[in-house]
């Protein structure tokens, strides 16, 4: 039978939402624990299939890609301690340095995502030189019918005003150069989520996202 996630699971994070407090969790800390091992056997089994079109992912396992729950709040003044979401980097490589996937779940926030999420700017001078040098290829995979279907366009949080130094001003690629990230978003409806298909239906999705995620590897893996 395929893993699902729960419904106990999303409970669990509408509650943490309204409860956000170290006190409240302590005193839930089985909810938490049986959300958590929901969500791992979730990922394992997500991980299995995406690893048929991607073996790379064969070498992860659900409990290592889990974010902690628990947030970093040393420098940040929003001082609530913990995340209302479960997330797991799927291949992203450490510091998201690397073309990979990305789970989200979170009541009527859940998403899927794909790319290089705030690359060091090394690899982002690397990835925007291959998207010069190889636009035609680049447009061939992010204007494929399906692709579009789920992804009509990149995410342009954080973008450039102009083309950064390096590259021609009239460069045919450069409102693609302007890009600090360079990620596609699924958003997901929360019965998506919680469907007893979710594995196969997300790994579809997955799946198109592969090319995409291939060209932006091809220059960062020629120095690995």
């Amino acid at each position: 039978m395929s893993a699902t996630i729960s419904l106990k699971t999303f409970d669990f994070l509408k509650k943490l939402t309204k409860n956000n407090n170290r006190e409240w969790f302590t005193e839930n800390k089985s909810l938490y624990t049986e959300s958590q091992e929901n969500v791992i056997a979730f990922l394992d089994e997500l991980i299995k299939e995406m690893a048929e079109f991607d073996e790379e992912l064969g070498k992860i396992d659900g409990k290592k890609a889990l974010f902690r729950i628990y947030r970093d709040t040393r420098f940040s003044k929003d001082k609530i301690p913990y995340k209302t979401n479960f997330g797991a980097s799927l291949g992203m490589g450490k510091g998201s340095q690397k073309g990979g996937y990305y789970l989200h779940l979170e009541p009527e926030k859940s998403f899927l995502a794909g790319g290089i999420y705030m690359p060091e700017s090394s690899v982002l001078k690397k990835v925007r030189k291959e998207i010069s040098l190889y636009g035609e290829d680049f447009l061939k995979i992010i204007n494929q019918k399906d692709f579009k279907k789920h992804f009509p366009e990149l995410d342009q949080d954080d973008r450039l005003k102009k083309i950064p130094q390096g590259f021609e001003k009239e460069d045919p690629m450069g409102e693609y150069l302007k890009l600090k990230n360079f990620i596609v978003i699924y958003h997901l409806k929360d019965e998506e989520v919680l469907d007893k298909n979710a594995i196969k239906n997300m790994t579809k999705i997955f799946k198109i996202m592969k090319p995409f995620n291939d060209f932006l590897n091809t220059p960062i893996s020629l120095d690995l």
